[in-house]
């Protein structure tokens, strides 16, 4: 049953799918007071968004959803890809056993959005079954109507955020549109229930016997589920493709092909075509967009929910900071500059992606086909054909980042880049570094005690006693275990500044001149 929907509220998000939760769970951990707006009268059906990755799995953790999904979901490493019948490639994400996650996790959409939504506390409450039909933003804040259960419903909010997907209201409401390119490739999506003791890998045909000319993707969902991917041609009717009677005995050619023998049934049919769109800002005044309202990305390369899940991360400290007046909204601007940046990068990854998974004419196919026939035989050519799965963006050119305080051994840690996993040893035994990111700032001492910082910087003292493995001093840029160093980081586990020595003066500097600190 519903809460009571307030009249006023800090934050109202509109849509209830991943982002949208895991935006409100951020938010009340933050102490922000919200509400999610979602149409719907429950989390999704079917698998969606399937792939979630380390640095998704690193976001869920700092509000406890972190646990439930790792126990649930299935984690991989790599993945491999025919031409026909033959493997053509073999490829392995970066692991090492002492990492805190795996580098992805294949896990149904509607188990992310349970565990957000779990993880939210008496901080938020989400209305399910309301709809946003009207958006007037306003100088201090934003006028919504609602269509609910018991009739229209009208809600003031300090701050609109639109996490409310690829058809947004809000974003129609205003007037807004994505720009970019829309690719004409279409591909069924089919959920089925099958017994298999197959290895969890991104399994990928290209033009197999079972459906000659077609891409087929394959991965290993909890609940002895299947996820098939497979490319329709360019002149079969859509709704015609969906229909059971043509998309299962596709699936099983298939199955059969690969030796999956064991009885089967169907769970879940959808289609999708890829589409490399986004707004050109993600802040308009009082209103800021994430996730699919704010940008669509190809589903090649696992970019899509995990990018909407960044997207919550860089947006959330800083609206919390914001609504408590302790940053200027300017603030907010880097938000929009920060994920516009990253989309553009996934963009030109996942179109590299699309057009060799579904190619858009006669050339890309040519091309295509050239490269799996050679990747048969050379093994130098298969790096053409790794899909390229999604990574952290590092925010270049941010004006958060503070420039290097002289030189570093590398540039791993660099201001702008997602801050590096150590694993240390403490006196309750080893940890992840990462566990202390995603509620404040946070100083990385080395080589001392810790200076006097700034009030709200946490400091974490890192000894060469504590960095048996040598990781943090070496991905952080040290010469050695015992030299003094600052290291800044952001809530959202990104390096705002490091700085050689213990003066604490630059840290605060930075936090004033960026203005971070109102």
């Amino acid at each position: 049953m519903n809460p009571t929907l307030p009249e006023h509220i800090p934050v109202a998000i509109a849509g209830g799918g991943p982002v949208g939760l895991t935006l409100a769970a951020l938010l009340s951990r933050q102490g922000i007071a919200c509400v999610v707006i979602e149409a719907d009268e429950a989390y999704c059906t079917g698998s969606r968004a399937i792939c979630i990755s380390r640095r998704s799995q690193e976001i869920l953790g700092w509000v406890g959803a972190d646990a439930p999904l790792v126990g649930k979901g299935l984690g991989w490493v790599g993945g491999r890809s025919h031409f026909r019948e033959t493997e053509v490639l073999h490829f392995q994400m970066p692991s090492e056993p002492t990492q805190r996650f795996a580098p992805m996790v294949n896990i149904q959409q509607f188990y992310v959005e349970a565990y957000a939504h779990q993880a939210m506390g008496e901080g938020g409450a989400v209305f399910w079954n309301h709809r946003v039909r009207a958006v007037q933003p306003q100088a201090d804040g934003v006028d919504l109507t609602i269509d609910t259960p018991a009739g229209e419903r009208r809600l003031r909010a300090d701050w609109l955020v639109a996490c409310d997907g690829g058809r947004s209201t809000v974003r129609e409401q205003m007037g807004l549109q994505l720009e970019g390119t829309q690719y004409e490739g279409r591909y069924v999506i089919v959920d089925i229930r099958q017994k298999t003791r197959r290895a969890v890998e991104r399994l990928a045909w290209f033009d197999p016997p079972s459906n000659p000319g077609s891409t087929i993707l394959m991965h290993r969902q909890p609940d002895e589920v299947w996820r098939i991917d497979y490319q329709i041609r360019d002149d079969e009717d859509p709704a015609e493709a969906v229909k059971p009677e043509n998309v299962l005995p596709r699936v099983q050619s298939h199955l059969q092909m690969i030796g999956e023998t064991e009885p089967w049934e169907p769970l879940w049919i959808s289609i999708y075509n890829a589409k490399c769109l986004t707004l050109p800002r993600y802040r308009y005044g009082r209103v800021c967009f994430a996730g699919d309202a704010a940008h669509l990305v190809p589903i090649f390369g696992v970019r899509g929910l995990n990018s909407g899940l960044d997207d919550a991360g860089n947006l959330a400290w800083k609206l919390a900071r914001v609504v408590r007046g302790q940053s200027r909204e300017a603030l907010l601007e880097s938000y929009s500059t920060e994920r516009v940046h990253a989309t553009h990068e996934n963009l030109a990854y996942g179109a590299k992606s699309t057009e060799f998974m579904a190619p858009p004419d006669f050339a890309f196919r040519l091309m295509r086909e050239a490269a799996l026939r050679l990747a048969v035989d050379d093994p130098h050519v298969r790096a053409l054909i790794n899909p390229r799965q999604s990574a952290p963006i590092a925010y270049t050119g941010s004006v958060l980042n503070v420039a290097d305080d002289g030189a570093w051994a590398n540039n791993v840690a660099a201001p702008g880049s997602p801050a590096p996993e150590a694993l240390l040893r403490g006196p309750q035994g080893e940890t992840h570094l990462s566990r202390r990111y995603g509620q404040g700032f946070v100083c990385l001492v080395f080589g001392g005690a810790a200076p006097a910082l700034p009030e709200g910087v946490e400091a974490v003292c890192i000894t060469a006693a504590m960095d048996v493995h040598g990781q943090a001093w070496q991905r952080h840029g040290l010469q050695g275990p015992d030299e003094a160093a600052l290291v800044l980081v952001r809530p959202d586990g990104y390096v705002m500044g490091r700085w050689h020595g213990l003066d604490p003066r630059p840290v605060a500097q930075a936090l004033a001149t960026t203005g971070v600190f109102a």
